[in-house]
């Protein structure tokens, strides 16, 4: 049974070391001798020390935590984003700590304030629309910041993400090009990102004289693919002549495909579908759906390296970084443009 009264003068004692260098291969092992390291480790092992966060923070002015905050741990982009991250910190001296925000900005603040009250080592927080006070915690925070899942004019510190309306304005453009005619937006859970997206779709169908807000139907509830086949029912009862949707995600793009198979209209030749996030679901399904499609995982992967470079003393090279989109094009908007 490990003790929970040991100190790290005992297991200096035992290792045969000095303090100093049991709490330096705790904290920075690169420069402790590989033989020194196997020692304390072995110790620590035997004796069931555990180190003291809030001491080690008091100590080293930081925790070896990462703090990460993301608006959902069951959507799949968020996923994807956490799968990078954890790919860089895993074999790293760093812990990732991890907070849900349920896309609730008070949330968002009061996890902000939690973090930054253990001396993280580094902050990752998702998309660019805190609150003021949850800015300005960032701004004032004693470690290093950076903002993933989109880009803008004023980043707080370091930045790494894709402009939401232009993607949407690529989709919505390739829509056109098809030859689509009276294109809608199906969304749901309306947070920034999503307006964004809805922005874009706006941008060009009112630019080319095709905007009706009959076709644009949206709702706060969490996405789905069911929720997707009721708005687009609702959609095609509203405004039966619609032969394109934009969807603001993959889970409604699904969901639309299945309420036209169900109501035996053709896609694409009668109704084009796209998606965006582009998840795995977008290329297996039948037909293969249109998305846009953006690199979270490689987003988790650049947050978390471009952090570890500053907690070495290094600057990343590019502050901010858009990792940009790409429109993969499929079965769902297939139909040729009419001459």
């Amino acid at each position: 049974m490990k003790s929970t009264g040991v100190t790290i003068a005992d297991v200096a004692r035992e290792a045969g070391v000095s303090p100093m260098t049991v709490s330096r291969s705790l904290r920075e092992p690169e420069r402790v001798s590989a033989k020194s390291r196997e020692q304390i480790a072995a110790v620590i092992e035997r004796l069931g020390y555990v180190p003291d966060p809030a001491a080690r923070a008091l100590a080293a002015g930081r925790t070896n935590v990462i703090g990460v905050i993301i608006p959902s741990v069951t959507n799949n982009v968020f996923a994807d984003v956490m799968r990078g991250i954890y790919g860089v910190i895993e074999d790293s001296q760093w812990q990732v700590q991890l907070g849900n925000s349920r896309y609730v900005a008070e949330t968002e603040e009061a996890l902000t304030r939690t973090f930054l009250s253990q001396r993280p080592a580094g902050l990752i927080v998702s998309g660019i629309d805190q609150t003021n006070k949850t800015r300005e915690l960032l701004k004032n925070a004693p470690c290093r910041i950076v903002q993933i899942m989109e880009i803008g004019a004023s980043p707080i510190d370091m930045m790494v993400g894709f402009s939401h309306s232009d993607g949407a304005r690529a989709a919505t453009r390739h829509l056109i090009d098809r030859g689509y005619k009276r294109p809608g937006f199906l969304a749901a859970r309306i947070d920034p990102r999503t307006q964004r997206r809805m922005e874009g779709f706006e941008d060009v169908t009112r630019a080319a004289g095709i905007f009706d807000p009959n076709r644009i139907l949206t709702t706060p509830a969490p996405s789905s693919a069911a929720l997707g086949r009721d708005l687009m029912a609702r959609l095609l009862e509203h405004t039966p002549d619609t032969d394109a949707v934009l969807c603001n995600n993959d889970d409604l793009a699904l969901g639309a495909v299945f309420e036209c198979l169900h109501r035996g209209i053709d896609v694409p030749n009668n109704m084009g579908i796209c998606g965006f996030n582009d998840l795995e679901m977008m290329a297996a399904a039948y037909p293969a759906i249109t998305s846009v499609k953006t690199y979270r995982e490689e987003m988790g992967r650049m947050a978390a390296t471009m952090l570890l470079q500053t907690l070495q003393g290094d600057e990343p090279e590019m502050p901010v970084v858009d990792l940009g989109y790409s429109v993969m094009v499929r079965e769902s908007t297939a139909r040729k443009p009419k001459s």
